[in-house]
Order: C-alpha cells, then structure tokens, then sequence
C-alpha cells in the first residue's frame, strides 16, 4: 500500500473540481427535470395537498358542528327532562289532591249515610216505643175493665168503662218509658 501525498488526490478528478461542460449539462438536465416535474408532478400533487387540506378543514367543520349539535341536543334533552319532571311532580300532585278530595267526600258521604241511618233507626226506636205505649194502654184498659168486671161483679156500659180506662190511664206514668229511648 503506498501513501500518494495530499496533493496528487486532489489532482485526481474529484466531485470538487469544477467541470464547466458537466456543469452546464447538469444544469439543462436539472432544468429539464425541474419543468417535466413541475408540469407533470407538482401540480396534480399540489392539487391533491390542497384537497386533501379542504377535506381536512370540512371534516373538521363537521365535527365541530357535529359537536354545537350535539352540546344543543343535550341541553334540550336536559330541558325536556327537567319539564317533564316538573309535569309529573304536577301531576303527582294533582293527584294527591284529587285523591284527597274524594276521600274526604266519601268520609262525608259515609257521615251523612251513618247520621240518616241513626236517624232513621231513632224514628224506628220512637215508632216501636209509641206503638208499644199504645199497647200497654190498651193492655192496661183492658186488665181494667177485667178488673173491674171482677171487683163490681157486673159489666159496666161504654161510658162508664171509659171513664174508668182515662182515669186509670192517667194516674200511670208513661214518661218513665219514653225517657229510658
């Protein structure tokens, strides 16, 4: 292996060294490369960067507005909550008001019912206890005029047996009997 000095390299044909012919030929295949690429590539590549960066943007559009949607959505849904819970505490108490009323009219009509009925049974009470009063006078008059029949030993005349009856009859206390209702 033999060591050339520094200086034959460089002298050796190196990228570094200036070539005017190469030069020029590299800058006309540079050239022509450059507008092949420009006509041909660069735009339906831009065209596509810039409809891919639209479509970016309206995606973007459309979640954000997806999103305003669905914020709006959400607060209605909130609303129509919070008013339906508001309708049926309303409801709710409608109905406890509503019940209560009825309940209350049907303790007046079962009061009402019991009054008329005790009512009823007091006319009932008083009916049976004249009816009986009656009887018993009639009884009584009649032991009377038995009595009587016996004690004389003769059957008295109608006048006679009703004056005899209303005395006897008068000097019973009845009122002992109806006070006892």
């Amino acid at each position: 292996m033999t060591f050339l000095p520094l200086a034959a390299e460089e002298t050796s044909g190196g990228l570094i060294d200036v070539v005017p012919g190469l030069m020029i030929w590299t800058l006309i295949c540079f050239g022509i490369t450059f507008y092949v690429l420009k006509r041909f590539a660069f735009g339906p590549i831009q065209r596509t960067i810039d409809e891919r960066r639209e479509r970016i943007r309206r995606a973007v559009e459309e979640a954000d507005n997806a999103r305003e949607e669905a914020r709006e959505l959400l607060e209605q849904h909130r609303r129509l909550l919070a008013n339906a819970k508001g309708e049926a505490a309303e409801i709710l108490a409608e109905a406890r008001k509503v019940a209560d009323a009825q309940l209350e009219r049907v303790k007046e009509e079962a009061e009402a019912e019991r009054k008329r009925r005790l009512e009823e049974t007091h006319r009932q009470i008083e009916a049976e206890t004249k009816r009986s009063l009656d009887l018993i006078r009639a009884e009584v008059a009649e032991l009377t005029l038995q009595a009587t029949a016996r004690v004389t030993g003769k059957v008295l005349d109608a006048e006679d047996q009703r004056r005899l009856i209303d005395e006897a009859i008068a000097e019973l206390d009845f009122s002992v009997l109806e006070e006892s209702d």
